[in-house]
């Protein structure tokens, strides 16, 4: 307990020291048509959760090396992008070359099992970068991350897929961001850096769990995200527009612009959602991908429903902003 105690001092010093850094070198990010934000706020806040990791690593030791050399590589080219845009082929590079380290740590990689590994590097991409994209709101990229780490920890007390101090630096340094993020005016935002970090991180305890009790369904605990981005991603090939375009037409940027409804409130909601889906796969005796199966459908449908009745509200502003 007293070494969390430190993690938790050391963690709120750096993040502190790094806000001075972001000052000094103008580390920003400026409202757009596109943002959901209206003042300017220090970017790459972030950073904390791949600091985290490296801290860990000193405190408990090199238990997962090829990880850490992933998430250090993705995070890097990732707060490189937070300063001056990188070009996507170079990011998605970093990515699948840091995800392979992440396949080898999870051992996996043989020959015999190439689709398995090229399965998992497009999902595993895929969810990083959907993550990224749901980054747009105050108090959204913590509390999700927190909605995901709880049910993984009680889990893991369970189970036993991963090592669990990794589990609880990971949750302190989520709720140090949380502190500076998940309020009215944020303090700093996680910047790329920040969502693609936790994301991989995430994913790597996710796919412990999954490799150990050879259950996919468990990908449960990333539903709202999973359906809010893949449903986004079809209604905007719809719409013949450009996937890779910053955009604000996920569920949760209509709440927040169009319906005026407070960050913090929105976030909260998607938190809550998620921690109520995981609780059901954790403490229900039901078939998992039958659970799976019926949360695709209830969400789907949700997100359908709230689309048609106010998705309207986005293309009147759309079409006000364009005039």
């Amino acid at each position: 307990m007293l070494l969390y105690l430190i993690v938790f001092i050391l963690l709120v010093a750096i993040e502190l020291l790094y806000f001075r850094i972001a000052d000094r070198f103008n580390i920003i990010d400026k409202p757009n048509l596109r943002s959901s934000h209206t003042h300017i706020t220090l970017r790459g806040g972030g950073i904390i959760f791949i600091i985290a990791m490296w801290l860990y690593t000193l405190i408990y030791g090199l238990n997962y090396p090829w990880f850490l050399l992933g998430l250090t590589a993705i995070a890097g080219i990732s707060f490189v992008d937070d300063i001056h845009s990188v070009p996507n082929r170079i990011r998605i590079i970093i990515q699948f070359l840091a995800m392979l380290l992440m396949i080898f740590q999870w051992d996996i990689i043989r020959a015999d099992d190439w689709w398995m590994i090229l399965t998992a590097l497009v999902l595993c991409v895929g969810i990083i970068n959907a993550f990224n994209f749901m980054d747009g709101i105050n108090g959204i990229t913590g509390g999700y991350s927190l909605a995901i780490l709880i049910p993984l920890w009680i889990l893991n007390n369970r189970i036993g897929f991963i090592d669990a101090d990794f589990l609880v630096v990971t949750m302190i340094s989520v709720v140090v961001f949380c502190f500076f993020n998940f309020r009215k005016r944020a303090k700093c935002f996680a910047g790329d850096v920040g969502s693609v970090g936790i994301a991989f991180i995430l994913l790597f305890a996710l796919g412990k769990l999954v490799l150990l009790t050879n259950d996919l369904s468990y990908l449960v605990l990333f539903a709202v995200y999973g359906v809010d981005s893949v449903l986004t991603i079809a209604h905007r090939l719809m719409l013949k527009e450009n996937v890779f375009e910053a955009h604000r037409k996920h569920a949760y940027q209509i709440m927040a612009n169009e319906l005026k409804m407070p960050h913090v409130l929105v976030s909260s909601i998607y938190m809550i959602i998620q921690l109520v889906v995981s609780a059901g796969i954790i403490w229900c005796p039901i078939n998992h991908w039958m659970y799976l199966s019926a949360i695709i459908i209830i969400f789907s449908g949700g997100y359908i429903t709230f689309m048609r009745k106010y998705f309207h509200l986005h293309m009147k502003w759309l079409t006000s902003r364009n005039n």
